[in-house]
């Protein structure tokens, strides 16, 4: 690999929506710095294998539902 070409890999905190602080390693900003969540991974589909439910009171998976109900979706 080449040298000085990579970012610099260092500890961060990161500030969870709930108020709890995780350190973690990362290229964002400089050694120490806070990183705030806008959402959280812990309550989010995406990160939590769809433990979540979605709610959509008849919106667009309604809507997707309903026109291709009869094709096995």
């Amino acid at each position: 690999m080449k040298k000085d070409i990579h970012p610099d890999y260092h500890f961060i905190n990161v500030k969870m929506t709930d108020g709890t602080i995780v350190p973690m390693r990362s290229t964002y900003g400089k050694e120490g710095d806070q990183l705030s969540l806008e959402i959280d991974p812990s309550v989010h589909p995406a990160w939590n294998g769809g433990s979540s439910r979605l709610l959509d009171a008849g919106g667009r998976v309604s809507k997707f539902k309903n026109k291709y109900a009869g094709l096995g979706f």
